[in-house]
């Protein structure tokens, strides 16, 4: 064994995973088997569900949209594009979640400029397509749910 890989063998028995996530300490070797890559991939979902609060409250109005498009009764389509648009926006959020990841990684605990840009560019990513989405939500949502309202009053 080199010692590069000695020293990487070394590193990886001395990382221990926090509790609650699955031990990765090969995951920079490409995945045995699809079902490895999807139990990571799971892995970054699970973990941006339970550390960023942005990701939650995007799930959460997403899934009020897909249920208000059902009660409105909105067609297939509609659904789907506002389905596709919550997928992007929860896409986002992961994005954002691993360049935050990389650069806090990267610079540690120092400030660097080109680390700022980095971030504030992901999280300017997630804000346009969230407004994106409230635009799509508001054109498809709106004018049946402006039909209903007076019924309800």
């Amino acid at each position: 064994m080199s010692s590069t890989t000695q020293d990487l063998a070394k590193d990886t028995k001395l990382r221990t995973p926090q509790p609650g996530t699955p031990n990765r300490d090969l995951s920079w070797q490409v995945a045995a088997n699809l079902f490895t890559s999807f139990r990571y991939a799971w892995a970054g979902v699970s973990y941006a569900f339970q550390t960023q609060r942005n990701f939650r409250i995007h799930l959460v109005v997403g899934i009020a949209a897909i249920i208000l498009g059902i009660t409105l009764e909105l067609s297939r389509v509609e659904i789907a594009i506002i389905g596709l648009t919550i997928g992007a926006v929860l896409t986002m959020e992961l994005l954002n979640t691993a360049i935050e990841s990389v650069v806090d990684l990267t610079v540690r605990q120092t400030y660097h400029e080109l680390a700022k840009i980095a971030k504030d560019c992901a999280a300017g990513a997630v804000l346009i397509s969230a407004f994106a989405a409230i635009v799509v939500a508001c054109s498809l949502l709106l004018p049946p749910l402006m039909e209903r309202l007076p019924s309800f009053l």
